[in-house]
């Protein structure tokens, strides 16, 4: 049976206990963290937001959201196409590298949407709901950097309003 030594021990738990996103901060942890700290990964995780390098957690109105980033190209033609449901307190929030005028469609998305585009400072600057298969552009009524799409409803019942702030995590503010 092969032997590791504490130190290496540490370093495997603590790889097994933590995210990807929170890894880069736990370098010098892992190469010297004695077993009796390995409880602190799960405290920071439970305190981040973070679930993985994916997603993180947005409040809008009262409701805190899980949402999914879509920064890439690929991950923004995507979207939330193809699937059947998806969570009530779950959604995707679209980066742009550029504040300007979107345009959103539902091409292949089976379940009805509300959109809030907001501007570079995370302000609401419209809301609509997108219904499923509608190929008809859903504009953004004005220059937007980011967009955030929820299931139908979830907007009024978050509640969300034009002219609200978002606050946008400084890990999500370019794609």
């Amino acid at each position: 049976m092969e032997r590791r030594s504490v130190r290496e021990a540490t370093r495997i738990s603590l790889r097994a206990c933590v995210p990807s996103c929170l890894r880069a901060s736990f370098s010098p942890l892992r190469a010297i963290a004695p077993p009796r700290f390995l409880f602190l990964p799960l405290i920071l995780l439970a305190t981040t937001g973070c679930h993985d390098a994916g997603t993180l957690d947005v409040r809008i109105g009262q409701t805190t959201f899980e949402l999914e980033l879509a920064r890439t190209e690929a991950q923004q033609e995507k979207g939330l196409m193809e699937r059947d449901s998806m969570p009530a307190d779950h959604g995707m929030l679209f980066i742009f590298a550029d504040e300007k005028e979107l345009d959103f469609w539902m091409k292949n998305t089976r379940i009805p949407l509300d959109i809030l585009f907001l501007d570079h400072v995370g302000r609401i600057v419209s809301i609509h709901t997108m219904k499923p298969y509608d190929l008809t552009p859903t504009p953004s009524d004005y220059p937007a950097k980011y967009a955030i799409e929820l299931n139908a409803g979830a907007a009024d019942a978050a509640p969300a309003h034009v002219g609200d702030t978002i606050a946008i995590p400084a890990s999500a503010k370019e794609p």
